[in-house]
């Protein structure tokens, strides 16, 4: 039986509608669910609800807290799924990359655009393919969400699209300077 760690921070991927204020909000986990209704007869699924933000409000701290418990989650040396918010996924997995030195097991982030539950959500797609892309990926970081895999610094979001996209060189800060 493998093991695969899955860390919720929230983003979309956990968001529900709140009748009450007529908005989508991060109030409640619901990863676990989902998760529970795959059929994965191989794979103990390991679920840790760290924080449920937009990660549009995620802070410094709140990355290193993240990244505290991935590290806390590598010393068995099985995979590591991390649900987050899309527009600041990147951002996230370049911090791990830069804490995480060279990792043994595969860091894998995803997300979605429409929360689980929704109609034409792509949530459990990507859930369920990141999943999957842990057997497959070497050790590193890695952006897995609408049927693609993306090396965490040679990615980017792009909203006009609403899809992440590989990073060019004109679109690479670093590559810039």
């Amino acid at each position: 039986m493998r093991t695969v760690h899955v860390i919720t921070t929230g983003g979309t991927i956990e968001k529900i509608y709140s009748e009450t204020k007529g908005s989508v909000e991060n109030l409640d986990n619901k990863v676990d669910r989902y998760l529970n209704r795959l059929r994965l007869p191989d794979t103990h699924v390991d679920i840790v609800h760290l924080m449920n933000k937009d990660s549009l409000e995620m802070t410094d701290a709140d990355r290193q807290f993240i990244c505290a418990a991935v590290q806390a989650k590598l010393s068995t040396r099985s995979p590591v799924v991390i649900t987050h918010g899309t527009d600041t996924m990147v951002e996230t997995g370049l911090y791990l990359k830069r804490e995480i030195a060279n990792p043994e097991v595969p860091i894998v982030l995803t997300g979605s655009m429409t929360p689980l539950g929704f109609e034409e959500s792509d949530a459990l797609q990507n859930l369920t393919e990141a999943l999957f892309a842990t057997r497959l990926l070497d050790p590193g970081v890695w952006v897995v969400m609408h049927n693609q895999v993306f090396p965490i610094d040679g990615v980017r979001k792009d909203r006009e699209l609403a899809r992440f996209v590989p990073l060019t060189p004109a679109s690479n800060p670093a590559a810039n300077s």
